[in-house]
């Protein structure tokens, strides 16, 4: 995976004009500097996303996402603080909603 993300990192900046690149792999294993996320997108609509606002599936309304998986990209930093930030927005609004027996 590295070497494949080497790669295309490469091939899009050439595509980009940049000059002279020089790829580099820093030999980690897999998983060590990459943070996977995206696999299930927030969004108003159900048919185009699997979370609401509040991180709850659309489609079953106990259960809340508050991993990296509701964000489809991220920056070159540490998202670590977002995914708190997303996590206690989403437990606040999960308790809110169990107050008024709406879960």
């Amino acid at each position: 995976m590295n070497k494949q993300i080497q790669e295309d990192a490469v091939e899009m900046l050439e595509k980009a004009g940049v000059k002279e690149i020089i790829g580099f792999d820093n030999e980690h294993e897999p998983g060590y500097g990459i943070h996977e996320m995206g696999t299930a997108r927030m969004g108003r609509d159900p048919k185009t996303s699997v979370l609401n606002a509040f991180n709850q599936v659309h489609a079953a309304k106990n259960v809340f996402v508050t991993d990296g998986a509701c964000m489809t990209s991220n920056s070159c930093v540490n998202p670590s603080l977002t995914y708190m930030a997303i996590t206690a927005r989403a437990a606040n609004h999960a308790v809110a909603e169990l107050n008024k027996q709406n879960l």
